[in-house]
């Protein structure tokens, strides 16, 4: 058995790593190379220069704007920019849609997740000179505009941009805690500090990892982790989650060998709980099973 071809391209996947690793901020590139998941042939040019035009487009907006000069006065210029002129939106209907994740397909259809127009709306802003982070809350990506000092999370002003670029106030964050996460996770301004590059890159991988899994559709899901264990290789659950997706896709010898070495490393650790080692039971049963298989291939 030969494997599943795989959906990127060992050079598409370098392209990924170098970009995601870049100290250079920006998220577009990155963001569009992940698209190549769902659009292998996607050219990033078109669509880095459409962020060019809407962030020139702000820019010039705020020039002869009268708001304030703080640092998180702009948000009125960008929410009606990006909301209300170019119509983006959270695409509440199909949510699941792997589109919402895709920057060429967010930026053509303008519609998307929480994360992907949080990309949008940081790229067009710094395209324009205005600082805007994002924030990894739990369930809901948010944004911040920060202002002071940056280790100080409670100074910043928070928006949605899944719904209009609505500003939310503390109470508002703790109530959308609530609804994500329950009673789960306790609010802390810690919440709101704003998310690292690879932060954003990894969750925009584990929506779309998500969305595959569930749709059966597992090269993809495969291709995900292969991006995933790229930028984080000690992710020892994305390896394990490739070996099980390399099973689906009929590829026994990718699938055995991520799965032993996944069962290795997780056995150094003498910390593990319950549920660690009913996950090494279970992955330990799937290793027999392609050991077995493997040897009548042979």
């Amino acid at each position: 058995m030969d494997g599943a071809p795989s959906v990127l391209s060992t050079e598409q996947v370098q392209q990924f790593v170098h970009s995601a690793s870049s100290p250079d901020p920006g998220l577009a590139i990155p963001a569009l190379l992940i698209a190549r998941i769902g659009y292998p042939r996607l050219d990033p040019a078109p669509y880095l220069a459409r962020l060019e035009a809407m962030g020139s487009a702000v820019a010039s907006r705020l020039t002869h704007s009268n708001e304030p000069r703080e640092p998180h006065g702009p948000i009125g210029t960008l929410n009606k920019y990006l909301f209300e002129d170019q119509g983006f939106t959270g695409n509440t209907e199909k949510y699941d849609d792997p589109r919402n994740s895709f920057l060429n397909q967010v930026l053509e259809r303008r519609t998307g997740l929480p994360l992907s127009l949080a990309v949008v709306y940081i790229e067009t802003a710094r395209r324009a000179g205005i600082k805007v982070d994002g924030v990894n809350f739990p369930g809901h990506f948010l944004l911040r505009f920060p202002f002071g000092l940056d280790d100080d999370h409670t100074n910043a002003v928070v928006v949605d941009p899944f719904h209009g670029g609505t500003v939310l106030s503390e109470t508002d964050c703790r109530a959308l805690l609530r609804e994500h996460a329950g009673d789960s996770v306790e609010f802390e301004p810690q919440l709101l500090a704003p998310a690292t590059k690879q932060q954003i890159l990894v969750r925009m991988l584990g929506n779309l990892k998500r969305v595959y899994v569930t749709m059966r559709s597992f090269p993809q899901g495969r291709a995900i982790t292969d991006l995933l264990l790229a930028i984080d290789p000690s992710a020892l659950n994305e390896l394990r989650d490739r070996g099980l997706l390399s099973y689906h896709v009929n590829d026994y010898a990718a699938a055995l060998r991520d799965l032993e070495t996944y069962l290795q490393f997780s056995s150094r650790n003498e910390e593990e709980g319950n549920k660690r080692r009913e996950d090494q039971t279970e992955i330990w049963s799937h290793v027999k099973a392609l050991r077995r298989r493997m040897a009548g291939l042979n």
